[in-house]
């Protein structure tokens, strides 16, 4: 490999750990701030805008299969139950041809 080449690895190595370091940085100072109970809610609402944007366009089977899984979720509070029901909810409703 050229030089060049080996400048470039470097960089994105060192680009990548310097984003990590600030993470870390930035993290320790939100934990110890008035602002930390964000933080308690931030995973479900991550995972709450992904589940909604990935539906949207989606067939009527995927919405009531998304519904089942989310009756689990409150109900069990157990996220491999809650993706296990909801798949089976949804191969169900597919080999009913809903």
């Amino acid at each position: 490999m050229s030089e060049t080449s080996w400048a470039v690895i470097v960089l994105l190595a060192v680009a990548a750990f310097s984003i990590r370091v600030a993470g870390l940085v930035a993290g320790g100072r939100i934990r110890a701030s008035r602002q930390a109970w964000m933080l308690e809610d931030l995973p479900g609402l991550i995972v709450v805008s992904l589940v909604a944007s990935s539906l949207a366009g989606q067939s009527s089977s995927a919405w009531i299969a998304a519904g089942v899984a989310l009756g689990v979720a409150v109900m069990t509070n157990h996220v491999i139950a809650t993706m296990a029901v909801g798949v089976a909810a949804y191969a169900g409703l597919a080999w009913l041809g809903v």
